[in-house]
């Protein structure tokens, strides 16, 4: 039986206004341009690079 991918549930909570603007320029490059957005992303070192940058302004659970 083939293993299910793991998939990342991102809501972007917090505004990037005031923060570098190199962390909203991350923001739009994983597909979150407005605040409570929810993306579904997959689970790789990439995406979790982009994330740590951005912590602070979204929400991450594991699906």
């Amino acid at each position: 039986m083939a293993e299910k991918k793991k998939m990342l549930k991102v809501t972007y909570v917090r505004s990037a206004i005031g923060y570098n603007k190199k962390q909203a320029k991350i923001l739009e490059a994983l597909g979150l341009t407005k605040l409570n957005q929810t993306k579904l992303l997959p689970d790789n070192a990439s995406i979790r690079g982009s994330l740590f940058h951005v912590k602070h302004l979204v929400v991450v659970e594991e699906v």
